[in-house]
């Protein structure tokens, strides 16, 4: 396996001490198009989910079906997402990056534009479904680009930066939605969506030239495709680092799919103050984030930063099960809002760092790393999805237990597999 501190332009070549194609240098002198580009990629996972979640109490109530079965419509979309990364990461090793993201992104809008005029729960979960399946596109080919072009502390730094651009849309995606459900209903987010997809389509269409040279790519079918998914996964300390970012990403997601009945239903707010506190709590990710990629990456170990933030994650989960069980007795919002606050900001630290020294073990198989990155993280969220509603809309305790589970599960992971002290030893 490559050793973390290689150069850039080892990797970006695919082997050590061969030319570079002349595509990749070209797409690193135009880095600041390319991250504005592979940021919008990265942002379309939480547009496509919160702009719709101040909508979910109304959509409750439209479709006349219990919140249990309404948080299913998020479930299905990244349930989508995780497995449809399974086919476009391998296809994207095989046939480039372009080709497969272009396609994605055009059912991605047809798909979209369905759900808007969905007559029934049942039919807008699979509308959903479809949706994630093709927005998974942008997700899994968004990280190989990057892991085609850059590598080590480079690649952590950039990752932090793709959080600076995409982890504006978790800040303003909920304003949108909030100010959407003011002009129309539930079905007009989808619209704005719809729009979104199309303007995306045409910029990825106009500006992201390919970055997999002919000569680096995959030439063998699916069983080829299932051998190296195979072999990735024999590696146990790129399986730590999936495992443990994807059980982080499952809290995150805990809270992504329980935060607006416990804001709105359980305290009271209005969807415009859910909107405000949930876009408060993605600036605190996105600010730490840049911490991260600004300040720490290449002064600290990149394995003692992310077990900072794992450790930060499980103690904010562990004071709002305590605050939520009505151990403290009766507390109002701001304390809890406080607590998610630091668990949001947390992700921060945990979530770049867990994605580049994955694929910093991967640079012959970036697009089947990549897939199996994004696919466990979505289907373990998409579990962990269903469950934080599972006692009804009248406590928030399920989704403090969810959280601080996944944050125990994902630090256990991550000190058994990754055993980063032995790899610093030697």
């Amino acid at each position: 396996m490559p050793e973390t501190g290689q150069s850039t332009q080892g990797h970006i070549s695919g082997t050590e001490g061969t030319e570079q194609p002349e595509a990749l240098p070209a797409a690193r002198r135009a880095s600041l198009l390319v991250t504005l580009v592979l940021g919008g990629l990265t942002a379309l996972p939480p547009l496509s989910m919160d702009m719709y979640l101040p909508a979910l109490p109304e959509v409750t109530r439209a479709l006349r079906s219990p919140a249990a079965t309404v948080q299913l419509t998020l479930t299905a979309c990244l349930a989508g997402m995780a497995l449809g990364q399974l086919v476009v990461g391998p296809m994207s090793d095989r046939f480039g990056r372009r080709k497969p993201l272009l396609l994605g992104m055009t059912v991605y809008v047809a798909a979209t534009a369905i759900c808007a005029f969905a007559p029934s729960i049942e039919l807008l979960i699979a509308f959903r479904l479809l949706q994630g399946l093709a927005g998974a596109a942008g997700i899994v080919i968004a990280r190989a680009v990057v892991r085609d072009l850059y590598d080590g502390v480079e690649m952590a730094r950039f990752f932090s930066t793709l959080m600076l651009i995409s982890g504006v849309a978790p800040v303003i995606a909920p304003v949108i939605g909030g100010q959407v459900l003011r002009l129309t209903d539930w079905r007009g987010v989808f619209v704005v969506l719809t729009g979104v997809g199309v303007l995306l389509t045409l910029v990825v269409w106009k500006w992201l030239h390919e970055t997999l040279p002919a000569q680096r790519r995959h030439r063998g079918g699916v069983g080829e495709a299932l051998r190296t998914m195979r072999g990735l996964l024999a590696d146990r300390v790129f399986t730590g680092y999936m495992l443990a970012g994807g059980m982080a990403f499952a809290a995150l997601f805990a809270y992504i799919a329980a935060s607006p009945f416990v804001v709105q239903e359980i305290y009271g707010a209005s969807p415009q103050t859910f909107s405000l506190l949930f876009g408060l709590n993605s600036v605190g990710l996105i600010v730490v984030g840049q911490v991260n990629g600004k300040l720490l990456v290449g002064r600290i170990s990149m394995d003692k930063v992310l077990a900072t933030g794992l450790l930060l994650i499980a103690l904010a989960s562990l004071a709002l099960l305590l605050m939520t069980a009505g151990v403290f007795g009766e507390v109002g919002l701001a304390p809890v809002a406080a607590g998610l606050f630091v668990l949001m900001s947390s992700m921060g630290l945990a979530l770049p760092n867990t994605n580049a020294l994955a694929l910093m073990r991967t640079p012959h198989a970036a697009g089947s790393a990549s897939a199996l990155l994004g696919t466990s993280s979505f289907l373990i969220g998409a579990i962990a999805s269903p469950l934080v509603g599972i006692a009804g809309e009248a406590t928030a305790v399920p989704m403090s237990v969810v959280q601080l589970t996944c944050a125990l599960a994902s630090l256990t992971l991550f000190a058994a597999l990754c055993r980063p002290w032995r790899r610093e030893a030697a």
